[in-house]
């Protein structure tokens, strides 16, 4: 059985110690120092920090990751508690949900995924940060085109430094609206990098009308955003997530576009069951895994 560990933070100002459930990523600039019974560590705080953003990233770094996304107007706690258990027994690697503690508080009870929340308010990803996400999101705009409301990049940008100075040591993704062009989408990705977001994420879903049935209406509908995260991927070198329309036969199509990563919403979170919810992740998460396992082959003979 492991010693009882305490975290104590220290500093010319601060003698803290870390209580429970409470996230060192809104602490203060200090030393925090690791006790136990037999050693006691001195660690640096943005060795800790690091180390926890290598965590959060660490998937898309390997061009693997994969969220499954609530919705940011979702605060239906069985629909949520569904697409959470959904991401973590399909085999996702990340889950994203509305912004809010309460919910935080229940998808830590069912997933040790990393939980993204997503916002276009910067002022409340702190009460979520605190509740335990360690990773935010400013952006899937969906429910906000419905009502005629559209974001500029300007906006964006105001939004980004909000939240980079409300949570700077947490994972920031930020969507870039489709309404763009794609150099616009491409100038705004450049200028997020620039100001310090570690995640750019794509989207399009909405602005697509397939006109075929099957398999050729799936490749339709993901278009625009493979299109962004094709363009996106080239412009900088911060990971890019594809995200919005997209299915198990077009995420592979997005890695070989240049993303990191993918992200899916409606795909899982409007189905009816949350067997079906994880029978759709499973799919997505099983094509990423096979386009993975060609890239090596390739790699591999290549090589030989």
């Amino acid at each position: 059985m492991p010693s009882t560990l305490n975290l104590a933070i220290s500093s010319p100002s601060h003698n803290l110690i870390l209580k429970p459930n409470q996230n060192f990523l809104l602490l203060p600039s200090a030393k925090p120092i690791l006790s136990s019974n037999r050693r006691t560590t001195a660690l640096t705080t943005t060795a800790l920090l690091s180390s926890n953003k290598e965590a959060v990233l660490k998937d898309f770094h390997q061009h693997r990751a994969l969220k499954v996304i609530s919705g940011l107007q979702n605060f239906d706690k069985t629909n949520v508690a569904s697409v959470v258990t959904a991401a973590d027994k399909g085999g996702a690697t990340h889950v994203d949900i509305a912004c809010d503690p309460e919910l935080v508080k229940l998808a830590i009870g069912l997933t040790s995924l990393p939980i993204c929340v997503s916002s276009v308010d910067p002022t409340a990803f702190t009460a979520a940060v605190e509740a335990g996400a360690t990773m935010v999101e400013i952006g899937n705009y969906d429910s906000f085109y419905e009502m005629g409301r559209v974001f500029t990049s300007d906006e964006i940008l105001k939004l980004t430094k909000e939240t980079k100075k409300t949570v700077p040591f947490v994972v920031l993704s930020v969507t870039v609206p489709h309404m763009l062009s794609l150099p616009d989408q491409a100038k705004l990705a450049e200028l997020l990098e620039q100001e310090g977001v570690d995640i750019i994420q794509t989207e399009g879903g909405k602005c697509s009308s397939p006109s075929q049935p099957g398999v050729l209406g799936l490749i339709q509908k993901a278009s625009p955003t493979l299109a962004a995260a094709y363009t996106i991927s080239r412009a900088v070198k911060i990971p890019v997530m594809c995200s919005s329309g997209l299915s198990a036969v077009t995420a592979p199509m997005a890695i070989t576009a240049g993303a990191a990563g993918v992200g899916v919403g409606s795909a899982v979170n409007k189905l009816n069951d949350v067997v079906a919810m994880i029978a759709e992740v499973r799919s997505i998460a099983d094509s990423l895994n096979a386009k993975k396992t060609v890239l090596e082959d390739t790699a591999l003979r290549s090589y030989l």
